[in-house]
């Protein structure tokens, strides 16, 4: 498997072949993304200027210390938060870190190298970036960009990640094989706190092509469950079948939370994907 170091120099070099990010401003409300954006009295955390007292103003709201060098009152005045909060999750299942024969990567190394590519475009932009359900805030710069990186490859232990604090964008990375009503049950409380969703669906060549002839044995990973079939050709109609139907249902689902599908494979340019899944984000505007 790839260490944290090998995939962040990958997504650093996927990272440079890519246009800086492109978000649409809706109205002319829209300020710019993150540190770039348009500096504004409003609800954040960061100090902006002070002004003087006004007679519509809570006295809650008084700066003391500021007001006792002189004769007046002043406001502490904080800036808009203008940057977006981007969370990613990889799912850590023994299938999606199953590698195909012949596969340079597991579906799950080819998810992470995605998103991170993904993650080091959205810090350089100003914007936070974190993992969902690793424990740790969401950050910016290269310290959030090296976090993020060790955090995917660490996974949340096979738990199914809670909705975050405060709404955010969300990036889930799958294969998306288990039944659509389980996914709908896991992502529904996150689709209700985050608008803003992208599922990274990833697979396998052969889960897409079922090219197998003949007696084939085939094995769940991590569960032990084995399953021989006589002629493995006379499956593969329903198997297609069934996973074009799963996908379908899938994009259904997404389209039903107000968020994105992107559908990557193993072995496919990982610029294209990235591409993708830029474009993907990126349509869902300007912060403002």
């Amino acid at each position: 498997m790839n260490s944290s170091a090998d995939l962040r120099s990958e997504a650093e070099s996927l990272a440079r072949q890519l246009p800086g990010l492109n978000f649409k401003a809706e109205a002319s409300e829209a300020a710019h993304i993150g540190s770039a954006g348009r500096r504004r009295p409003g609800t954040g955390e960061h100090f902006w200027q002070y002004r003087r007292y006004a007679q519509e103003d809570a006295a809650d709201r008084v700066d003391w210390r500021r007001s006792a060098k002189g004769n007046e009152l002043f406001v502490r005045e904080t800036e808009l938060e203008t940057a977006r909060t981007v969370l990613f999750w990889c799912d850590d299942a023994a299938g999606f870190r199953w590698k195909g024969e012949g596969d340079l990567r597991t579906k799950a190394e080819e998810a992470q190298l995605l998103m991170l590519a993904l993650g080091i475009l959205m810090s350089k932009d100003g914007e936070r970036i974190g993992m969902l359900g690793a424990g740790r805030s969401a950050s910016f710069g290269k310290k959030a960009v090296a976090r993020l990186a060790e955090d995917l490859e660490r996974g949340t232990n096979g738990q199914f990640p809670s909705p975050p604090r405060s709404a955010a964008t969300l990036v889930l990375a799958s294969d998306f094989y288990a039944p659509l009503t389980e996914w709908q049950v896991r992502l529904a409380p996150l689709a209700a706190k985050c608008p803003e969703g992208v599922l990274l669906a990833v697979s396998a060549p052969i889960e897409e092509d079922f090219p197998f002839e003949g007696r084939t044995k085939l094995s769940r990973p991590g569960t032990g469950i084995d399953r021989i079939l006589g002629r493995a050709e006379t499956m593969r109609d329903t198997y297609l079948r069934r996973f074009s139907e799963q996908r379908d249902g899938l994009r259904k689902l997404a389209t039903q939370f107000g968020w994105r599908l992107v559908t990557h494979t193993v072995g496919q340019s990982s610029l294209e994907g990235a591409a993708r899944l830029k474009a993907q984000i990126e349509t869902f505007g300007a912060k403002s």
